[in-house]
Parts: structure tokens; C-alpha cells; sequence
């Protein structure tokens, strides 16, 4: 692995990355690349990652209960979907499954919030990425105020336990927050104005969000302040630069993927039987 890292999780966890209105979302912290190095590095971490990944696999095909999430939460364009593309690209499609969530459906609406968020978990042996997630209902729920304050500060305490309940029974949880400027928002709405082939990107709707930049702030500080556990962190990820966000989230998932000491499961057969058997083979 490169020497230019230090470990991102430790850069990048955003109980010590101090209030998020005031955080450099044009930096990179913990690596002192550029981003012709930064593309290399991503390449190395997926070939290790691609490696770990197989053996979660194998052993969820084995009986192993053992799966992984990862989540993603952002304002418009701070590059959710890039990091599902270039992290989630990393990975054998057959051992990943992807999951976006928008606005809740009719039937979704029926249930608790967190109804739709249990029936697009991991299954085991699998890596997860949530496109937003159940954060969604302590975010654009309260700056909209969709909900009474009693109810989405309610939710607090259910994410903390409905977490350490997926932690409890091995979904290790990853949960990145991909942090832009306002500038830097800006230049990419100007983009997908102005190119053809970005057109389909652009929602007008994502303007009129905009305007509550910083009551989202405020409400993504709660958040951080709230749940941000030991048994589900939360990194904060500068995302004015697309090469730095997807090379620590991949970095993230990455050092989170070594801890779980994989390894490859143990035959489920006479080994020197079978042997034999294939060598007699015409």
C-alpha cells in the first residue's frame, strides 16, 4: 500500500473532525497525494479489496452469517452515485448489491420508517451500498418539516438501536458523508446546465433544496453528534475533489474489510478423497 496514507479513519471520523460547517471540503486529510497518484492508489486498494471480498463471499456461501454495509449520504451533486460507480466498479457485481431510496412510495409510507431500509439490507457474504438511506428521515424529513420535531428527534434513538441490532448480527456498518462547498455545488449544477450529456442529472427541484443549506447543516450536526457510534462511524469526506472522496471511501471500506480477519472456509468434504477422485477422472 502506498506510504503517502495515513489511515483515513482516523483522519476522517467525524466526532474529530469538529463541526461541519466549518470543515474544508477542498482538502485530504490523511494523504498528501495528488490526483494522478490518488487514481493509482485506488486501483491498489481494489485489487486487496476485491480480494476480501471473495472471501466474504465464500464464507457467506459457506454458512458464515458475516455481511457488510456501506452508506452514503450527501447533498445534490456531492458525488453519491460516482462513489457507487467507481468504489461499488471495484467489486464482483455477484457479491454486491446496490440500493438507492428516494422519496418514500405510497406503500412505503404505510409502514415505519425503517420498514424499507430492513428489506434492502445485505444478505450474508454480500456488500451492501445504500444510495441515502434511513438518514433520510432525520434530514430532508425535519428541514421540511414533514414530521413533528417529537417524532423525527425520536428517530435518533431507534437508528442507534436499529444499528447495533445489524452490528449485533455481524453487518458491519460504514457510514460516509460525502461534505461539498456551496461553490463547488454551484460549478456542478453549472455543468449539468451547460453539457449535454449531463442534461439527465439536472433536477430543478435541487435548487429550491439549496436554499436550506444551512438548516441541512444543522441538521447533518445532529446527526453526526448522535449517531455517530463505535458500532457504526460516521467519516466525514471532503468532496470538492471526486479522485480524493472515492479513494477514502474506498480506503475506508477497505481497512474496515481487513479488521474482519477473513479467511477462506474450511472444506466441506474429505479433501483426500476427492483427491483421488478427481485424479481417476478419464
Amino acid at each position: 500500500m502506498s506510504s503517502r496514507w495515513h489511515s483515513p479513519r482516523t483522519a476522517l471520523r467525524a466526532h474529530a473532525a469538529g463541526p461541519v460547517a466549518d470543515f474544508d471540503a477542498d482538502g485530504t486529510p490523511g494523504y498528501d497525494g495528488d490526483k494522478e497518484s490518488g487514481e493509482k492508489d485506488l486501483r491498489r486498494v481494489g485489487a486487496e479489496l476485491s480480494d476480501l471480498q471473495e472471501k466474504l463471499f465464500a464464507q457467506g456461501r459457506s454458512g458464515g452469517e458475516r455481511s457488510v454495509l456501506l452508506v452514503l449520504q450527501g447533498m445534490d451533486t456531492a458525488g453519491k452515485g460516482g462513489i457507487v460507480r467507481h468504489v461499488g466498479g471495484l467489486l464482483d457485481p455477484q457479491g454486491l448489491s446496490v440500493t438507492g431510496f428516494g422519496k418514500p412510495t405510497p406503500t412505503e409510507l404505510e409502514h415505519d420508517f425503517l420498514w424499507r431500509i430492513r428489506k434492502a439490507l445485505p444478505p450474508a457474504g454480500r456488500i451492501g451500498i445504500f444510495d441515502r438511506s434511513h438518514y433520510e428521515d432525520v434530514l430532508p424529513v425535519r428541514v421540511h418539516s414533514l414530521v413533528p420535531e417529537s417524532v423525527w428527534r425520536g428517530r435518533f434513538d431507534e437508528i442507534n438501536a436499529f444499528e447495533a441490532e445489524l452490528a449485533a448480527s455481524d453487518t458491519t456498518i460504514v457510514k460516509c458523508a460525502l461534505i461539498l462547498s456551496k461553490d463547488e455545488q454551484k460549478a456542478r449544477f453549472t455543468e449539468r446546465v451547460e453539457r449535454p450529456d449531463k442534461y439527465w442529472k439536472y433536477d430543478p427541484n435541487d435548487l429550491a433544496e439549496r436554499a436550506h443549506w444551512d438548516e441541512y447543516l444543522e441538521a447533518y450536526q445532529d446527526v453526526f453528534d448522535t449517531t455517530d457510534t463505535d458500532v457504526a462511524p460516521w467519516y466525514l469526506i471532503p468532496a470538492n475533489h471526486k479522485w480524493f472522496s472515492r479513494l477514502a471511501v474506498a480506503r475506508i471500506l477497505l481497512e474496515t474489510m481487513r479488521d474482519l480477519d477473513l479467511s477462506w472456509p474450511e472444506a466441506a468434504f474429505d479433501v483426500e478423497a476427492e483427491r483421488e477422485r478427481v485424479a481417476a477422472l478419464d
